[in-house]
């Protein structure tokens, strides 16, 4: 953010987020807010429905190839590109609205801490996903799979991870 005026960075935030809207749109997947420079969605909401989970990794990787498009479109004119790294987590969550002022839909609980942890034990350019996910669209047509094997989380233990992208 030094690099950049506020009015700026809220441009350059607004065009990114504004793209992953789309994307999250068009695979069924809610938006449930931003916090800062992330951007947090989830499936099966609010309704669960058969393929949540695949519809969420069909989403995180057509952000990521949004990301990357940008991101070359943005250095060849000599600009600053935003990276991203995703982690997704499939289990059961708690959702809904609390508070008396600035109502705001929320999601809560350990799936939505675990989700986290795949975002914060992931690298720059990839979506992690937890081998709970992995069990949901492993036999998805399009997605390849590169096991991480058994990481160390945070509050968690050690957690089995996938890379996932889709296929060419």
């Amino acid at each position: 953010t030094p690099k950049f005026t506020p009015n700026a960075l809220v441009a350059r935030l607004n065009d990114y987020f504004s793209a992953f809207d789309e994307i999250v749109g068009r695979h069924g997947v809610e938006k449930i807010k931003t916090i800062g420079d992330a951007y947090m969605a989830a499936g099966g909401l609010p309704q669960e429905r058969p393929g949540h989970a695949c519809d969420v990794v069909a989403a995180a990787c057509e952000m990521l190839n949004c990301v990357q498009k940008k991101k070359q479109e943005l250095e060849a004119r000599g600009e600053i590109a935003f990276e991203l790294r995703i982690g997704i987590h499939t289990g059961p969550l708690i959702a809904g609205i609390v508070g008396t002022r600035k109502f705001q839909y929320d999601i809560w609980g350990d799936t939505v801490n675990t989700a986290s942890r795949m975002e914060s034990t992931g690298e720059v350019g990839e979506v992690n996903i937890s081998g709970t996910t992995y069990d949901r669209v492993k036999d998805e047509p399009g997605l390849s799979f590169h096991p991480r094997g058994h990481i160390q989380v945070k509050g968690k233990g050690e957690m089995e991870m996938y890379f996932v992208s889709r296929s060419a």
